[in-house]
C-alpha cells in the first residue's frame, strides 16, 4: 500500500470460499411494532428510550444494556448484500437524490435532505444489516433549539434562513458508519531537524544566520486503536461529521428494528472494505503523529512508517442525526445534529445584501481612518 502502509495481502481479500463456515442464517424481525392499546403503530422516542404511541401514550421500554460486540474482521467479507431487505425498503428522492432506508412499517416518508415527498420506492438491496444503532438521545425539539442557536450566529445568512429553522423542519435520520479497532505495531525510520544559529559581523552590522542540525531516528511504535469512524454514505461528508464528533460508539446497541420506528436510515455508499482503507489512513496519519511526538525537532527531512495492523475488529453501525435544510437560490443547504450530543455543523447561504452592507460599512470606516491620518499629518 502507498505512504509507507505495509498491511497483510489477506486483509484485504475475502476468506476462503470453498469451504465457508457452517453457519445460521441471521433472521430479521419483519413484525410491526403495534399498540397495544389502541393499535396504532408505535415510534421510538428518545425521551423514554423506547416505543410509544403517538396517539394514546401508551409506553414500551427498550433494554439499554444490550450493547453491541466487537465483529469478527473476515466477516466483513461475506455476502450479505440482502440481510436488511426482508424488514426494510428503499427509496429515491427525485428531487435531491438521496437513497433512504425506511422500515416496512412506514407508508410513506419525506427526504430528510431536501423535505420533498417525491420518493419512489425501488427495488434495491438495502444493503448488509446493521450490527449496532447509537439511539437518539435528543428530541427533535431539543435538535430545533440547538438549529436555532447555531443560525443565529450566522451574521451573512438571509433572515429568511434563520425563520427556517424549526423542529418540524427536521428529520432524524440515521447515517451508515464503520469502526474499527485494531492493534498497530509500526517499525519506522526517519530524519529529523533542529535549528540553530550563528552570528557574525557584516560591514559593522551583526548578521544572525539561521541552520538545520540533522539527526536520524528509528524504532518501533505500538499503538491500539479504538473505534475508527468512517461515514459511509455521500450525503454527510467525513469532515462534517468530524465536526460534530464524538458520537459514544462503545454505547452502541445491538441493531433492532424498533429503533428505525419513526426514523428513517441513509443507505451506505461505501462498504466496509472500502471504509477499511480509509480507516487506516485515518490511523497512520496518527500513528506518524504519535511516533513524532516523541522527539524534539523543527524540520522533518522524512519519515518512512511500515505499519501493521492486528487483532482487526469493526461495526457497522447507525449513527444518530438530524437533519435540517433550506434551499436558497436554487442550491440546496443541508445541516446536521449529533442527536447525542447536540453539536450542530453544516452550511448556511450568504445573503448578498448583508454582505455587502458589512463590505460598505468596512470601506467607510477605512475611509475615516485614512481621512484621519491625513488631517494628522496637516494634508498631503
Amino acid at each position: 500500500m502507498s505512504n509507507g502502509l505495509d498491511i497483510k495481502d489477506d486483509l484485504f481479500n475475502p476468506p476462503n470460499q470453498e469451504n465457508p463456515p457452517e453457519s445460521e442464517p441471521e433472521r430479521a424481525d419483519t413484525e410491526t411494532a403495534k399498540c397495544p392499546s389502541c393499535g396504532a403503530n408505535l415510534v421510538y422516542s428518545p425521551e423514554i428510550h423506547g416505543l410509544k404511541c403517538p396517539y394514546c401514550g401508551t409506553e414500551e421500554k427498550l433494554a439499554e444494556d444490550n450493547f453491541c460486540e466487537e465483529q469478527d474482521f473476515e466477516k466483513l467479507f461475506t455476502d450479505r448484500a440482502g440481510e436488511w431487505a426482508e424488514e426494510t425498503k428503499v427509496f429515491r428522492c427525485t428531487n435531491c437524490g438521496a437513497t433512504t432506508v425506511i422500515s416496512r412499517s412506514e407508508l410513506s416518508k419525506e427526504c430528510a435532505f431536501c423535505g420533498t415527498s417525491n420518493i419512489v420506492e425501488r427495488e434495491d438491496m438495502s444493503g448488509m444489516r446493521p450490527d449496532a444503532v447509537l439511539p437518539f438521545l435528543l428530541t427533535k425539539e431539543n435538535a430545533g433549539e440547538r438549529l436555532k442557536a447555531w443560525a443565529k450566529k450566522k451574521i451573512f445568512a438571509p433572515s429568511s434562513f434563520k425563520k427556517s429553522v424549526k423542529p418540524e423542519k427536521i428529520y432524524g435520520n440515521y447515517s451508515p458508519s464503520f469502526t474499527f479497532d485494531s492493534d498497530t505495531v509500526s517499525p519506522y525510520v526517519g530524519r529529523l531537524g533542529k535549528y540553530y544559529y550563528t552570528t557574525r559581523m557584516v560591514n559593522g552590522k551583526t548578521v544572525r544566520t539561521r541552520h538545520i542540525r540533522y539527526y536520524n531516528i528509528s524504532g518501533t511504535h505500538r499503538a491500539r486503536f479504538d473505534d475508527v469512524l468512517v461515514q459511509a454514505a455521500n450525503n454527510i461528508p467525513q469532515k462534517t461529521l468530524d465536526k460534530i464528533q464524538p458520537f459514544d460508539t462503545n454505547n452502541s446497541q445491538e441493531y433492532s428494528a424498533d429503533y428505525l420506528h419513526g426514523f428513517s436510515a441513509t443507505q451506505y455508499d461505501r462498504d466496509g472494505k472500502e471504509c477499511w482503507k480509509v480507516a487506516q489512513s485515518i490511523m497512520y496519519e496518527n500513528v506518524k503523529k504519535q511516533i513524532l511526538a516523541g522527539y524534539s525537532y523543527d524540520v522533518v527531512g522524512y519519515l518512512d512508517v511500515r505499519m501493521n495492523c492486528h487483532n482487526i475488529t469493526y461495526k457497522y453501525v447507525l449513527l444518530p442525526l438530524y437533519v435540517g435544510h433550506y434551499k436558497f437560490k436554487q442550491k440546496l443547504y443541508n445541516f446536521f445534529v449529533n442527536g447525542r450530543n447536540g453539536k450542530v455543523a453544516g452550511k448556511s447561504p450568504l445573503s448578498p445584501i448583508r454582505v455587502g452592507f458589512v463590505v460598505l460599512i468596512a470601506l467607510g470606516i477605512l475611509a475615516g481612518i485614512i481621512y484621519w491620518f491625513i488631517s494628522q499629518n496637516g494634508g498631503i
